[in-house]
């Protein structure tokens, strides 16, 4: 039987398609109770995402716009000034964002002069008291100590999908060089960010795959992002059906029973959902979003942050505060 609440590593496959697959209403209570007692209930983290270069990648990933392959309407940008990034990063601040995380179309980082660049990144938004975050492709445990010795607070590599459906979806690279990645992260002591897609072409089975190796890792990614196919004309995926929103509300409710204290963060496919659609997330378990000005964002679109804090407020929800911005409020 199954103790709801409980902190384990060892879920079958099994057990939680047994979860995803519960009456709807019975499922979403639970996850909630499970909430409850890990989470405070009206908070939600506000991630703003910018996008530090964009487009122009080598790899093959069948969803993305960003891959060079594919004839796209992205627009290729290399790596944005420094202080450009910093005036974003300031305005986020201002708008209630707690975390900041900077994403840059590349499929491993390289010791370079862009690398250095984004150290100087990752330094100006620490000492703007935010949480920082980067998504950066492969990285070195090398690399890793770098960004953490910069100030960096958590590193974003999703694993994307199963196992057993990764070369289905990607050919450019090995599920394994996503392992490798992660552990090189957690070895350098920075927060992991790591969840995947829906909407792939995947199966029930695939989905609860991907669950179970991020439940099953030796320390629970500590936020773990929940994406809804963007369709991206010019992909090999563009002509796939919109992911239905009961099957955000299951993946979100099934994540959260599985890994109780890990913040579960509602990701790309947002702008397709109305405010009672993603009311059901945060029900569920959800509390983090991604938010920021639509033309900052990666070329996946959120919605705005005035949407965003309105919709926070008719739901009763507020902006969570971090233990970074608290100390240096209170300094």
């Amino acid at each position: 039987m199954i103790k709801l609440g409980e902190l384990r590593h060892d879920w079958t496959k099994e057990e939680l398609l047994e979860i995803y697959n519960k009456p709807l209403l019975e499922l979403i209570y639970e996850a909630a109770t499970v909430h409850r007692s890990w989470h405070q209930p009206d908070e939600i983290q506000i991630s703003t995402l910018l996008s530090v270069k964009t487009g122009g990648c080598p790899e093959d990933c069948s969803y993305c716009g960003q891959a060079a392959r594919y004839h796209t309407n992205i627009k290729v940008q290399s790596l944005l000034p420094t202080d450009t990034v910093l005036q974003h990063a300031k305005k986020a601040k201002e708008r209630g964002a707690s975390r900041f995380c900077m994403a840059a179309a590349w499929r491993e980082v390289r010791d370079n002069r862009d690398f250095d660049r984004i150290i100087d990144m990752v330094k100006g938004v620490n000492e703007m008291g935010l949480e920082v975050c980067c998504t950066l492709g492969m990285l070195t445990e090398d690399q890793a100590k770098r960004l953490q010795e910069a100030g960096l607070y958590a590193y974003n590599h999703n694993i994307d999908t199963s196992e057993e459906y990764y070369n289905s979806i990607i050919s450019t690279r090995q599920f394994n060089s996503r392992m490798n990645t992660i552990q090189n992260v957690r070895k350098a002591g920075l927060s992991i960010c790591s969840g995947g897609i829906i909407g792939l072409g995947e199966t029930p089975e695939d989905r609860m795959g991907m669950l179970r190796t991020l439940a099953n890792m030796e320390k629970h990614p500590d936020s773990v992002p929940i994406n809804a196919l963007a369709r991206v004309k010019g992909t090999p995926l563009e002509n796939l059906p919109k992911v239905d929103t009961w099957d955000m509300v299951r993946m979100v409710a099934t994540a959260r029973i599985a890994m109780p204290a890990s913040m579960v963060r509602l990701s790309a496919g947002r702008i397709e959902m109305s405010e009672i659609e993603q009311a059901w997330c945060f029900m569920a378990g959800a509390n983090s979003i991604f938010t920021g000005e639509r033309e900052t964002l990666l070329v996946t679109p959120n919605p705005g942050v005035t949407e965003d804090m309105e919709m926070l407020q008719n739901l009763g929800l507020r902006p969570m505060v971090s233990k970074k911005t608290a100390a240096c409020s209170n300094n």
